[in-house]
């Protein structure tokens, strides 16, 4: 059931981020959806399920979006072009591995090791990205700080108030129980 509910999140992830692809921050993407459910299954349910929801995500986004980061120029400008499908596939695989990893040997419960677990993650998988683009001769001038530091806070945040919202929930659906029984007791005194 939690491989499922991991593949679900995945493809939500990808719907959403495709759909919102207009919504970019010079050049790169305000948020990355997929690289947060992938460090979330890693955190929740360990290494091994971080390394295939990342392979997953990111060989999946890596089809629908096919453009990557061609080249940086001195003044900032990022321009657009096809990739090599694989590269994001790879660095999320990598990303969500080592998440898995530092999720199960430290404890990683509280809002603020999340967020910088998912600060982290988008700022190590920008670098492997960034770094396999230069291997590759995708003709990289310069890094992308601001857009990088940009996504990197949008994932910590959107992914901090996902775990809030997943673990709150079952609670929320409790105290609303609870109170529906008391309403009907007090109807019927």
């Amino acid at each position: 059931m939690k491989t499922a509910g991991g593949f679900l999140a995945i493809a939500v992830a990808l719907a959403l981020q495709t759909t919102l692809a207009h919504f970019v921050i010079r050049g790169t993407g305000a948020l990355d959806l997929v690289l947060v459910v992938v460090v979330y299954v890693a955190l929740v349910s360990g290494p091994v399920a971080g390394l295939l929801a990342g392979a997953v995500g990111g060989l999946a986004q890596d089809c629908l979006s096919a453009t990557g980061i061609a080249a940086v120029s001195a003044t900032g400008a990022i321009t657009l072009a096809r990739t090599i499908i694989g590269v994001g596939g790879l660095a999320k695989t990598i990303v969500g591995f080592v998440a898995g990893v530092l999720g199960t040997q430290f404890i990683v419960t509280g809002p603020v090791p999340r967020l910088v677990v998912f600060f982290s993650a988008t700022v190590v998988h920008a670098v492997i990205f960034l770094g396999l683009s230069v291997i590759l001769y995708l003709r990289l001038t310069s890094v992308p700080y601001g857009p990088v530091l940009a996504q990197a806070i949008g994932n910590a945040i959107v992914g901090g108030m996902a775990f809030q919202l997943i673990e709150g929930f079952p609670g929320f659906v409790e105290r609303r129980r609870a109170m529906r029984s008391r309403m009907r007791i007090g109807r019927r005194l």
